[in-house]
C-alpha cells in the first residue's frame, strides 16, 4: 500500500486538510476545507479539479475531522496514514523546528494556550482527536512561530523588567509556515529579492508582516499573541495598553470580557459595525465599510516603513493570503502614495491578479502560500 501524509491545519473557526503521498517524495492527492466551524459548516473537497461541497450542519473541529476522514475513505481504501502533519500556532521559545508530538511536548503545548486562546485550543483537540483516529501513524507538529526564531533580540523584546522575557513574555510573531513557504518560493520566482530585502505581506481573517533579509526573518508586526500588530477580521490589532486598563477601571470589564473585545469584536468587523469578511465589506456601500477598509490599508502601510528600518531599505513587497492574493482593491489602496519608495503597481495587472503586478523600483509580486506543503514537507523529513 501506498505510504501517505495527512496535513491537517485548523483555524479558529476551519479545518484545512491535504493528503500527499510520501514516497518516493511528496505529491499532493487532493486537499480541501471545512469552514464556517461553530455555524452551519460545509465541507469542500479538491481532487483532480473537481470540487466537491458536503453540508455538515452544526460542527465543532472533532466533528469536521471525522467528516473529513469519511470523504477520504476512498483514498484510503489504496494507501495508509504513517504520518499526520499539525500547524500548531504556537510553540513558544522552546520549539523553533517540527517536533513528534510526544505526550511531553503536547502537555508542553497546553501550558501556550493563554498566548493563542483563539487557535491553540483547536490546534491542540485536532491532533489529540487524529491520535485517537491513527494511533499508529507519526504525529508531527510545526510551529508558526518557529521562523521568527532569527529575530534580533531588539525585535524579539518588550521594555519590561528581564525576568518577564525570561518567563516567555516576548515577540513570537505568527503565520511562520506561509512566510517559510514564500521565502521557498522567492528563490524560484525572484531570487534577487530572495536573497535580498523583503517584506511579505500575509493578509487574511488573521493578518501579518513579516521582515526577510536573505530569507530570514529579522521582525513581524505580530508578537507576543497573535492580536499585535494590523487589524484582522475580528481582532484588534494594535492598541495603547492605556486603552486596556481604561477598560477595567473606568468600564469596570474582565479579563475574559476583554479578550471577548479583543479577540471576537474588534477589527474590521468593530469597525465596520457589520462584518469581518473583505469581500463583504468591499461589496458594501456602506460609509464605515469602507472606512474600515482604509485603516486595514493604512495599518499596512505604516508598517511597510516600519519594517524598512528593520531591512535598511526595500527589494521587494509579497502579497499572500486570503486578502492578499484575492483583493485587487487592498493591494492598489496599499501601493497608492507609496511612490517616493518605489513602490508602483500596474493596475490591469493587478486587477488580473497577476504574480509580477510592480513598475516601479521595489518589486511588487502576489504569490499563493501553501502551508500544507510546508507542513507535509517536514513531516516527510521525519518520517
Amino acid at each position: 500500500m501506498t505510504d501517505l501524509i495527512l496535513v491537517l491545519n485548523a483555524g479558529s473557526s476551519s479545518l484545512k486538510f491535504a493528503v500527499y503521498t510520501a514516497m518516493p517524495d511528496i505529491e499532493e492527492v487532493l486537499d480541501g476545507q471545512v469552514h464556517s466551524l461553530g455555524a452551519e459548516a460545509e465541507l469542500e473537497l479538491r481532487q483532480a479539479g473537481d470540487t466537491e461541497t458536503t453540508h455538515l450542519g452544526q460542527a465543532d473541529h472533532s466533528a469536521a475531522l471525522h467528516a473529513i476522514l469519511d470523504v477520504l475513505s476512498s483514498v484510503l481504501e489504496r494507501g495508509r496514514i504513517s504520518a499526520i502533519g499539525h500547524r500548531v500556532v504556537h510553540g513558544g521559545a522552546h520549539f523553533s523546528a517540527p517536533v513528534e508530538l510526544t505526550s511531553d511536548v503536547l502537555a508542553e503545548l497546553e501550558d501556550l494556550v493563554p498566548l493563542a486562546p483563539l487557535h491553540q485550543p483547536h490546534n491542540l483537540a485536532t491532533i489529540h482527536a487524529s491520535i485517537e483516529a491513527f494511533p499508529d501513524a507519526l504525529q508531527v507538529g510545526c510551529f508558526d512561530t518557529a521562523f521568527h526564531r532569527t529575530q534580533p533580540w531588539v525585535n524579539d523584546t518588550y521594555a519590561l523588567p528581564r525576568e518577564y522575557y525570561d518567563e516567555g513574555v516576548r515577540r513570537y510573531g505568527f503565520h511562520g509556515l506561509s512566510y517559510d513557504f514564500i521565502s521557498s518560493a522567492l528563490q524560484k520566482i525572484a531570487p534577487d529579492i530572495a536573497s535580498g530585502r523583503a517584506i511579505i505581506a500575509h493578509l487574511g481573517n488573521g493578518a501579518s508582516m513579516c521582515a526577510l533579509k536573505d530569507g530570514r526573518s529579522v521582525g513581524s508586526t505580530m508578537g507576543f499573541s497573535a492580536l499585535e500588530g494590523l487589524p484582522m477580521g475580528t481582532r484588534s490589532g494594535q492598541i495603547d495598553p492605556g486603552v486596556l486598563l481604561y477598560l477595567m477601571d473606568e468600564k469596570c470589564m474582565s479579563g475574559e470580557e476583554i479578550s471577548e473585545l479583543l479577540y471576537k469584536e474588534s477589527g474590521l468587523k468593530g469597525l465596520s459595525g457589520s462584518s469581518g469578511d473583505m469581500r463583504t465589506l468591499e461589496r458594501s456601500k456602506d460609509p464605515l465599510s469602507d472606512k474600515a477598509i482604509d485603516y486595514f490599508c493604512h495599518r499596512i502601510q505604516r508598517e511597510i516603513g516600519s519594517l524598512m528600518v528593520d531591512l535598511g531599505g526595500l527589494d521587494g513587497l509579497i502579497f499572500t493570503g486570503g486578502i492578499g492574493e484575492n483583493s485587487a482593491l487592498v493591494r492598489a489602496r496599499v501601493c497608492d502614495g507609496l511612490s517616493w519608495l518605489g513602490i508602483d503597481i500596474d493596475q490591469s495587472r493587478n486587477a488580473k491578479h497577476e504574480t509580477d503586478i510592480g513598475t516601479g523600483r521595489v518589486r511588487v509580486l502576489r504569490i499563493a502560500t501553501d502551508e500544507e506543503r510546508v507542513i507535509a514537507q517536514a513531516t516527510f523529513n521525519l518520517l
